[in-house]
């Protein structure tokens, strides 16, 4: 995908000035980690994980669970997808099943 450089009117000047595509910066639409239940984890060790990996308070982490428990999956993390697959195998190496994908 390149950039495609535009005029803008120069407010100050009345000139347009011309964007160089190189110094265009598009935002990194986020990415996001689901975990998603399972029969074989324990409610309360997936609090833990959640509270050990991520650093969240026990509150938020018993939430997050009940959604995977309730609604088959949460989201438990946004950000680049190098920081999501860092997330995801995290959660496998806890046993859990999650995946990433790009956030709507």
């Amino acid at each position: 995908m390149g950039a495609v450089a535009t005029a803008s009117p120069d407010v100050d000047s009345g000139l347009e000035t011309t964007l160089d595509p190189d110094q265009v910066t598009v935002l990194a639409t986020p990415w996001v980690t689901i975990v998603w239940n399972d029969p074989v984890n324990l409610m309360s060790y997936v609090s833990f994980v959640f509270q050990e990996h991520f650093g969240y308070s026990r509150k938020k982490a018993e939430k997050l669970m009940m959604e995977v428990h309730e609604q088959g999956r949460s989201v438990v993390s946004t950000g680049t997808r190098e920081q999501m697959e860092r997330d995801v195998q995290a959660m496998h190496e806890y046993g859990l099943w999650a995946t990433l994908q790009k956030s709507e």
